[in-house]
């Protein structure tokens, strides 16, 4: 009797810890937001223009004006030009440069960047992300063999091993990042996810 309710608690648990997660993670966007614009836009309007959720939709505004502005070549530009600075402060450089790799990871710009793989290795088969296939960009001791740089999320943590492999241990996938990822992490429990 005992083991059949904590079985049903902790099903209940399981199901509703994302939900609830991913709600509290939006409010919280929203409430940072809010406040963050909200005080910025009590000192530009009038109190009686202003009310709860306009500071949201300044947010919103402003991330689409930048969005906007990047697609132009001198915002571009004058945008490498800070990133350069922001790489020459010392502890600066670090935090920024690990946040913006991720970031560009996660949404790549290059053909191949990112693409979901399956590695070859001692005939068994591991999901990855390809996250460089440009020799150029590779460490000398590497660019004579025609290798990509692969790497190897680990189930249930943040972690991951990155590793050379030749192209031809390497086999496409047609499954995007975000569902690899959570196939990967969850170390493929739940399943590829239905069309």
């Amino acid at each position: 009797m005992l083991k059949a309710i904590s079985r049903i608690l902790l099903t209940g648990f399981i199901t509703l810890l994302p939900v609830v997660l991913t709600v509290y993670l939006m409010y919280w966007l929203a409430v940072t937001s809010e406040n963050l614009m909200g005080n910025v836009l009590h000192l530009v309007i009038p109190e009686t223009f202003y009310f709860p959720g306009i500071g949201m939709l300044a947010g919103l505004l402003v991330m689409f004006a930048v969005g906007l502005l990047m697609k132009a070549y001198l915002v571009r530009r004058a945008f490498g030009w800070g990133e350069k600075l922001l790489y020459r402060l010392p502890l600066v450089k670090s935090v920024y440069r690990a946040f913006r790799d991720l970031f560009d990871f996660m949404s790549p710009k290059k053909e191949g960047m990112g693409q979901v793989v399956a590695v070859t290795i001692n005939n068994i088969q591991v999901i990855g992300f390809i996250t460089q296939d440009d020799k150029d960009r590779l460490p000398e001791a590497f660019r004579e063999d025609d290798s990509v740089l692969v790497y190897l999320p680990m189930s249930y943590m943040m972690g991951g091993h990155t590793i050379f492999v030749s192209r031809d241990s390497v086999r496409h996938l047609n499954m995007s990042m975000d569902e690899a990822m959570r196939f990967v992490l969850t170390a493929g429990i739940t399943g590829k996810a239905a069309p």
